[in-house]
């Protein structure tokens, strides 16, 4: 990748929203360091130590604030060009001073939405994988997801892809080593028959690697769990007792609910979205109707439905879209408290439930056994292992890719080596591709360096 610290300096506010107790800026580029000298006067501070300093209006040296200053000489700094940060007071009036008088100086700029990561990804100090970390590390609402963050961004997923990408230029450069070099003392004779061994374990290391079950994706996303059931069956009364505020409207009246209501729940550390929707029945107008269709449609998609139902219900519905539900699904009998009988689900909810559970909101009967068995089922979809995991489409895609490549490859025995050798340097594209660092000299790399050929 380019080096880009020739680029202008930028400069932003990194912290949070203001007012704040404290304001961070980011000052990074080539004018970085003559920038922070004209703003401070007097000793320059050690490099990553922090130094407390007055901040002057370069203009009419009036003073600004007191800052902590901290001065990353590149490399050795997140973007990896020479770098300030100050920590001034989190005031509006402050920070927009400062902001402006950074404006002042040649060559600096406002920096654009993520452009202090981009420098870092440009200058080879974080891959793709990890500043994508980055991002769900911000963007973190549990400790699960927080951890799954911290883990690719500390580049576990990345080191992972770039290993299988290593392994494809290396056993691409043996075999056409042996076919191009084959009369040099250092080229070891039938590197091949082994070569194609050790592709085909990687081939089964990827191919096990994208059988996850998502898990990565949905502890990202946050699983989906959908209310779906007849009119006054309790989701919503349901629905505001698990999120411990009042989301939907709670009538009498059937159909209540016409549209598609979201909460976002923490459940033992694990995202869930419980979605209430609007209760299934035959006759109903234009506007019910929709909500009927939207219900339906995320129920398509849901991870967990839980098809509620109350004692001697209001007619329900039955419907073809019903049997394409690919999510698990769950009976919850509500409103127990009643001491009534409960009629027979749709025959299409009966021949797919998992399980059956009771819960009474009035009584709060069974809620607790409910909440257990969520944060049991989002555990056992999204439960952290040892193993990095796959945490965006993106990944998937070009792993997808990558296998069929090397499955071309090992399965073209007999064919010309040079079209084998095609589909590897493809397969290790795609994985470049997932890091954001193909490079077409390293196919080169590895034959001059393993076989010292033309030392």
């Amino acid at each position: 990748m380019p080096n880009v610290s020739t680029q202008e300096t930028i400069y932003a506010l990194s912290s949070g929203s203001l007012p704040a107790g404290v304001a961070v800026i980011r000052i990074s580029g080539t004018q970085a360091g003559e920038i922070l000298r004209q703003l401070i006067k007097g000793r320059f501070p050690v490099s990553r130590e922090s130094a407390l300093k007055k901040i002057y209006d370069p203009r009419d040296n009036s003073v600004i604030d007191h800052a902590l200053v901290l001065w990353f000489e590149g490399p050795k700094s997140f973007t990896g060009e020479d770098t300030v940060e100050i920590h001034c007071h989190g005031g509006r009036a402050v920070v927009a001073a400062l902001l402006d008088v950074l404006g002042q100086f040649p060559n600096s700029r406002p920096a654009e939405q993520g452009e202090f990561t981009r420098r870092a990804f440009h200058n080879n100090k974080l891959d793709l994988t990890e500043v994508e970390g980055l991002a769900d590390l911000i963007d973190a609402e549990t400790e699960a997801q927080r951890r799954q963050a911290q883990r690719q961004m500390q580049g576990a997923l990345g080191e992972l892809y770039e290993s299988w990408r290593k392994a494809l230029i290396h056993s691409r450069a043996m075999i056409e080593a042996e076919l191009d070099f084959s009369d040099e003392d250092d080229v070891p004779d039938s590197v091949a028959e082994q070569v194609w061994q050790e592709l085909d374990i990687i081939k089964q290391q990827i191919d096990s690697h994208l059988k996850d079950s998502r898990r990565g994706e949905r502890l990202r996303s946050g699983l989906q769990v959908v209310l779906l059931g007849s009119p006054n069956a309790g989701k919503s009364s349901l629905m505001n007792h698990l999120a411990n505020r009042d989301v939907a409207i709670v009538t009498p009246e059937a159909g209540t609910t016409r549209d598609v209501l979201e909460v976002h729940l923490d459940l033992g550390g694990y995202p869930v979205t419980l979605l209430d929707t609007a209760g299934l029945r035959e006759q109903a107008g234009i506007v019910e109707q929709e909500g009927i269709r939207r219900a339906l449609s995320h129920a398509e998609q849901a991870d967990l439905i839980l098809w509620t139902q109350a004692p001697q219900s209001a007619e329900g519905v039955e419907h073809e879209l019903m049997t394409a539900f690919s999510g698990e699904l769950w009976v919850l009998q509500t409103k127990v408290d009643l001491q009534k009988s409960y009629s027979n689900p749709p025959q299409a909810i009966a021949e797919n439930s998992v399980r059956t559970l009771q819960c009474s909101v009035k009584a709060e009967g069974g809620m607790d056994r409910l909440l257990c068995e969520l944060t049991e089922f989002a555990e056992k979809n999204m439960g952290l292992n040892e193993a990095p995991v796959i945490t965006r489409e993106r990944h998937r895609h070009y792993l997808n890719g990558c296998l069929e490549n090397l499955r071309r490859a090992i399965s073209m025995d007999g064919y010309p080596i040079e079209l084998r050798s095609e589909e590897l340097r493809a397969a290790a594209n795609q994985l470049g591709r997932i890091t954001g660092r193909v490079d077409v000299e390293d196919l080169l790399d590895v034959i001059f360096g393993d076989f010292c050929i033309g030392k």
